[in-house]
């Protein structure tokens, strides 16, 4: 559970210095911030929206609000600093451990920021005590307060103005590490995670780039890699041609899209794009990728023939993104259709190896959850106690992003507990019934005082 603050707002406009005020950045900071844990399936509140003017009394106040005085709970207070130094620095509570803030310094150097210290400040007339009232302020929460840089200093600001969002986003993947739940690049970004034995020599030869461009594009100052670290891979402007008559284009999903947006755009009905894509509903997922039928266009079947299907390269395509996309590899691509080299051409048909895939049968491993409006991983896997990493597993799915309605497979816990979620006509005499076990037992494994339930309840068996 995460609470956003930025800092400042209304009429307090915080430090100003180089073109740049610091409660509108801190806003802009936050606000991709809870787009990106909302993506990630994390839950997560903002204490402000908008350019408002929140006294420290109101904005501890609505901290405590978001998901109550729990320690489980982090604070990220955005800030940018004056006083003509240089980097970031971040300030944690007395009651908590410097892990996370190191974390997000490690991250935010990584990102290519220049970074001071990770601190915790004493109040001066009483040491028991923190200095700064949202860490003072804050009950219980683990309360964090980042400086990304200094606006009054030329080289920080123009750092700032160009890099805010990779330093947003370290912070995002520091804290996603800090929970031990899975990171997922934001979408759009084509990465590369380093497996044992690359070099950046071995993989700017794989991803037809250069060492020079994934140094560049990652801000890195040497050539050792770790096993596991996630690479951006350099992007390669593709040379835009029109859409073939008879053929189709592909759109990616971007945040706020709908059908009937996408279908505007297209100049084409919602109906088609329905048929066209074969959907059984109007959810999007962000990253979903769209066939966009040409004018006189039948929707495109794939027929497997044999162990392949048949892909036509599009623009912007690279071995790596369509391997991702088939679930396959970039090797298994290469050796299927005898390339010798990465580089594609628009058009160009490649045989996708076709994965067998063994279909989860129904068994008493997993219960079926209807995603509900508000739903997201973090809270489902925490409902039923097992983890994002496994739901996904298990549902075989590519993201954190779930659609209302959706139905997932939930693999029972690892204490072996059975959960049961109550359906319209469910009694608790009629549930221990079916699991052959008791009223008394119901209740006592899920505290309950009545007999009362609620459709949608989960219970333990």
């Amino acid at each position: 559970m995460i609470v956003i603050d930025a800092g400042h707002g209304g009429d307090d406009p915080g430090a100003i210095g180089n073109n740049i005020i610091e409660k509108d950045l801190n806003l802009d900071i936050s606000k991709y911030m809870y787009n990106r844990f909302r993506e990630l399936g994390v839950p997560v509140q903002m204490t402000r929206t908008t350019d408002e003017t929140l006294p420290p009394d109101e904005r501890v106040r609505r901290v405590i609000n978001a998901f109550g005085n729990n320690p489980n709970v982090i604070v990220l207070s955005n800030h940018i600093n004056a006083g003509v130094g240089d980097g970031a620095e971040v300030i944690y509570a007395l009651r908590n451990t410097s892990t996370l803030p190191n974390l997000i310094l490690e991250e935010l150097a990584k990102a290519g920021q220049n970074i001071r210290k990770a601190y915790q400040r004493r109040l001066p007339s009483d040491t028991a005590k923190d200095y700064y009232f949202m860490q003072r302020e804050t009950g219980n929460t683990q309360a964090i307060t980042i400086e990304y840089g200094f606006l009054d200093n030329a080289a920080d600001a123009a750092q700032l103005k160009n890099n805010w969002q990779n330093y947003a986003e370290a912070v995002v993947k520091a804290v996603m590490q800090y929970l031990k739940l899975p990171y997922i690049p934001p979408v759009g970004i084509d990465v590369y995670i380093v497996q044992p034995g690359d070099t950046l020599w071995s993989i700017a030869k794989k991803l037809n780039t250069t060492v020079d461009d994934l140094k560049a594009t990652n801000n890195l100052t040497t050539n050792l890699l770790s096993v596991g670290q996630i690479l951006k891979i350099p992007s390669v402007e593709p040379v835009p041609i029109p859409p073939v008559p008879g053929e189709y284009t592909e759109y990616v999903v971007k945040s706020g899209d709908t059908l009937y947006s996408i279908a505007k755009r297209y100049g084409i009905s919602v109906d088609k794009l329905i048929q066209f894509n074969n959907l059984k509903t109007s959810d999007l997922s962000i990253g979903q990728i769209l066939k966009i039928p040409t004018p006189g266009v039948t929707p495109p079947i794939e027929v497997p023939s044999g162990e392949f299907i048949s892909y036509t390269v599009q623009p912007g395509d690279n071995l790596y993104s369509i391997a991702q996309r088939y679930n396959t590899t970039i090797d298994e691509l290469m050796k299927t259709n005898n390339l010798t080299t990465t580089l594609l051409s628009i058009g160009q048909i490649l045989k996708i190896p076709v994965t067998p895939s063994i279909p989860l049968e129904p068994t008493p491993e997993y219960i079926e959850y209807i995603v509900q409006p508000g739903d997201n991983l973090y809270a489902i896997a925490k409902k039923y106690d097992t983890t994002t990493t496994e739901i996904m597993q298990f549902n075989n799915l590519k993201s954190n992003l779930l659609s209302i309605g959706q139905v997932l497979k939930i693999p029972k816990s690892s204490s072996g507990q059975i959960t049961y979620v109550v359906k319209s006509g469910d009694n608790l005499y009629s549930i221990a019934k079916k699991y052959n076990t008791t009223v008394d037992e119901i209740k006592i494994k899920n505290n309950l005082k009545s007999n009362l339930l609620n459709i949608g309840q989960v219970l333990v068996i």
